[in-house]
């Protein structure tokens, strides 16, 4: 598994709170750092576990969400 170089930043202030375009940002951020598939996979799996706060709280977790 590897890791992105660095923590990707997101804007999401003023962006749908669709949880899948969230996710989809947060994906592309990860990937455009370097991380490889089975990292993305690894954050998609743990921000799909649960509601929309879990969702919110794990995006905060593998990116610097602005």
């Amino acid at each position: 598994m590897i890791a992105p170089k660095k923590k990707p930043v997101v804007k999401l202030i003023g962006e749908n709170g669709n949880a899948y375009l969230i996710l989809g940002k947060v994906k592309q951020a990860l990937k455009k750092e370097g991380a490889d598939q089975e990292y993305i996979d690894k954050f998609l799996n743990e921000a799909k576990s649960g509601n929309y706060d879990n969702l919110l709280c794990v995006c905060m977790e593998y990116a610097d969400i602005r």
